[in-house]
């Protein structure tokens, strides 16, 4: 007879926790196994890691996923091996081998095709991806062996090297890194490469290694998480505006600030600026996100008063 399962007493838990997700999980398999540990009430990733992949994978919980869409635009940085001489399904190592090719490229050809692959780009999405037609992700078109027509998708490619590896049981490969914009596919980026080659090529292995300003070095695991006591689980967490860092910090006196979440422009001598972190003085506190123009503080995303009093409790 099975034994009851505990039922996990969830409470208000706001910040964010860079994870390096392994491979293997999903993105939300991760978040919901960090959400279990953490006994949040409230938790939202930015943006997805395929289950082959592992790497920096910031989850968002509480006030913090008010501003989680913020962090879907940060570019990103990737490192990849690529297996040279083979092309399968999926562009990467989970597909059948569709096609091989003898491996023949000089040193000098790989610095072109590197250089090719720099710049800005036109990409077709993988049919083996969540993008959506029709309200139908392609992957489901995949598997039933349909292919739909998709189309390019501007990208940039900020830095990108290629170098080769040493030949392991006659096997060539590619160690790839590139810093990229978001939404770049990069097995489709590796598949491209190899055509370039003449040999083809699929993604043997992928890490995220950055995101945004978050960086592999700083994310804990998930083994990390589930040793520690809980204490030190929720020290782990960064507050919630770190997903602010790039905004312009603009603090309000009391009177404005109330107003202000009430969704009332302010007035002040403040310069025009796209980004803004809005707190409030007397207590201070993180209020919401805004934009000033023609010196007008505009509202964007506010917290309620229920986040605010339970981050100014947390901090005390």
């Amino acid at each position: 007879m099975n034994s009851p399962r505990t039922r996990v007493q969830r409470r208000p838990v706001h910040g964010v926790l860079l994870l390096d997700k392994p491979l293997g999980l999903s993105s939300n398999q991760a978040l919901q196994k960090a959400k279990w540990l953490l006994r949040a009430e409230k938790a939202g990733h930015t943006g997805t890691l395929d289950p082959l992949a592992s790497g920096v994978l910031p989850l968002c919980f509480g006030a913090a996923t008010k501003f989680s869409q913020l962090h879907l635009d940060a570019d990103k940085t990737y490192e990849a091996v690529l297996r040279l001489g083979q092309r399968t399904r999926t562009a990467d190592a989970e597909g059948e081998v569709i096609a091989e090719s003898v491996v023949d490229f000089s040193p000098e050809k790989l610095q072109q095709v590197q250089a090719l692959f720099t710049g800005e780009l036109m990409q077709l999405p993988p049919m083996h991806s969540a993008l959506k037609k029709d309200g139908k992700a392609l992957y489901e078109y995949a598997r039933e062996g349909l292919e739909v027509d998709r189309q390019p998708r501007h990208v940039t490619i900020h830095a990108l090297t290629l170098h080769e590896l040493p030949p392991k049981d006659g096997v060539r490969s590619i160690a790839l890194r590139t810093q990229c914009s978001k939404g770049t596919y990069i097995r489709t980026l590796g598949e491209d490469i190899g055509n370039a080659l003449g040999c083809g090529a699929f993604l043997s292995s992928l890490r995220r290694v950055q995101s945004g300003r978050f960086d592999a070095k700083d994310c804990v695991s998930l083994t990390d998480l589930e040793s520690w006591p809980e204490d030190q689980r929720h020290a782990a967490l960064l507050p919630v505006d770190a997903l602010l860092d790039s905004h312009q910090a603009i603090t309000l006196p009391s009177e404005d600030a109330g107003r202000f979440l009430s969704g009332l422009r302010r007035r002040g001598d403040w310069p025009d600026h796209a980004q803004v972190a809005v707190y409030g003085r007397n207590p201070h506190s993180l209020l919401g996100t805004a934009h000033v123009r023609a010196g007008e503080l505009i509202p964007e995303r506010l917290l309620n008063p229920q986040e605010i009093q339970s981050l100014l409790e947390s901090a005390a």
